[in-house]
């Protein structure tokens, strides 16, 4: 963990900015004085199509940063207890990550609250919070399920599909993000993060269902990576990266992409410890 410090660094940034513009994306298209609120009053659908928009590009960037390829840029505590699961994450870096995400997303979103105060906590913004829609808890729950058994299974056929493809994991993930929030947002608020929804938790003060986005999410992560297995095999999960791009040696299990040479001292003496 001492020479893996750096990706769990990187993995609070990562979620913390994403969280950041969600804030931001937020205020400016809904909270009323803003010209754009103003200009989308009438079509909720392209409005949350733009945030949608907005934000799988934010994840898009971090993805395809140098600081994202390096930690895999999960973002997201789901996936990363799911790659644990694969075998892909040894379970000192699964702890050192989402404990990461907890903590960048929730100060993120601080900072933007700090900054946007009242227009990002009052309604209609409600500092975004991930409640169920009109139809109740358990349409938010199966909602949720579902949206994140797509997204892991876009994640896992994407990523482990021939050359090129792969290096397109992040742009799917972005249309899978655009699309989720543009239809799916009113039924459970569109999280698939439990990191996303306790940064908005934080700020607004609505726990009361929490638990639909600990357990949705992963469960639905859990159920596509386990129909993914049985399908095509363990082995046919290469890395935990998203983006396995740079000069930096990738710190998971069971890698199936070549080796890099080791950038410092601390990653070279990680190295057998980490690459089995």
């Amino acid at each position: 963990m001492r020479a893996h410090w750096p990706h769990y660094l990187i993995e609070a940034w990562g979620l913390g900015t994403i969280m950041f513009v969600t804030g931001a994306v937020a205020v400016g298209l809904a909270h009323a004085p803003s010209p754009l609120a103003r200009a989308f009053a009438a079509h909720p659908v392209f409005r949350r199509m733009i945030a949608g928009t907005l934000i799988g590009l934010t994840a898009m960037a971090v993805v395809y940063s140098p600081w994202g390829a390096r930690s895999g840029a999960h973002c997201n505590p789901a996936l990363t207890l799911t790659f644990t699961w694969l075998r892909k994450v040894a379970p000192h870096d699964s702890f050192g990550y989402v404990i990461a995400q907890f903590a960048g997303g929730a100060l993120g979103f601080a900072l933007i609250a700090a900054l946007a105060r009242s227009a990002l906590i009052a309604p209609p913004v409600n500092a975004v919070a991930t409640v169920p829609g009109p139809r109740g808890p358990l349409v938010a729950f199966a909602a949720e399920a579902v949206l994140a058994f797509v997204l892991m299974t876009v994640v896992l056929t994407v990523s482990n599909a021939r050359q090129p493809y792969p290096h397109f994991t992040g742009v799917a993930a972005a249309l899978c993000i655009v699309t989720f929030v543009t239809f799916a947002a009113p039924l459970s608020g569109m999280s698939l993060n439990p990191a996303r929804t306790t940064a908005s938790a934080l700020v607004a003060g609505r726990w009361e269902f929490v638990w639909i986005y600990f357990t949705a999410p992963p469960a639905g992560m859990l159920g596509a990576a386990a129909l993914f297995v049985r399908r095509r095999g363990t082995a046919a999960v290469r890395c935990a990266r998203l983006n396995h791009t740079g000069a930096f040696p990738c710190i998971f299990l069971h890698c199936g992409y070549p080796p890099v040479r080791p950038s410092s001292p601390a990653e070279r003496d990680a190295q057998p410890r980490t690459r089995v």
